[in-house]
């Protein structure tokens, strides 16, 4: 029992690294000042998720043995959205209402961003991220540096290796694609 309980730690810390990573590129400022996503609560949320799904769909490609470590990451999700719920004030009875609506949103968008990454037209993934990312439409420019910023992530993590990732070590590509893309 102790052995399972160790085991499981171990993964919860591994989730953890992974997810902080997560979570600081999606506060970079370059997807707020560059991209014009909303610097809010919704904005980043819509940053977060994104990134989560990028690792989570690399993870799937690393089969059963990446999936207590998927399973981890997403409870690390849940519980910094319950954290987040409780700091902007929502009382104790609200909070897992909007943290279920929130983890509802991740497994909606996750679905959108699968299908059109699926779909492989440029076009399809920058109608889905333009319908998340809240205040950019598809004709936006910005939306086109965002695509190829979810396409370089999605090549950046597929070259990873896979024992890298299951012991909790993870990179994003650098964001200097973004800069270059939008004035």
């Amino acid at each position: 029992m102790l052995r399972s309980l160790k085991r499981r730690a171990e993964f919860q810390r591994k989730a953890g690294e992974i997810y902080g990573v997560i979570v600081t590129r999606a506060r970079q400022p370059a997807f707020y000042a560059h991209l014009g996503i909303p610097d809010t609560p919704a904005g980043r949320y819509e940053m977060v998720v994104l990134h989560l799904f990028l690792v989570l769909e690399r993870l799937r490609r690393e089969g059963s043995s990446a999936e207590t470590l998927a399973r981890a990451l997403i409870e690390a999700f849940v519980s910094d959205m319950d954290d987040a719920v409780r700091e902007m004030g929502t009382g104790d009875v609200g909070v897992a209402k909007r943290v279920r609506r929130a983890v509802a949103g991740f497994y909606e968008r996750s679905k959108d961003y699968r299908e059109a990454l699926a779909a492989g037209e440029r076009q399809a993934l920058e109608l889905t991220l333009a319908r998340h990312a809240r205040g950019l439409g598809a004709a936006d420019q910005r939306i086109g540096a965002l695509s190829d910023y979810v396409r370089n992530a999605v090549a950046s993590l597929a070259d990873q290796q896979g024992a890298n990732l299951n012991e909790g070590r993870i990179s994003l590509p650098k964001l200097s694609l973004i800069a270059e893309r939008v004035p």
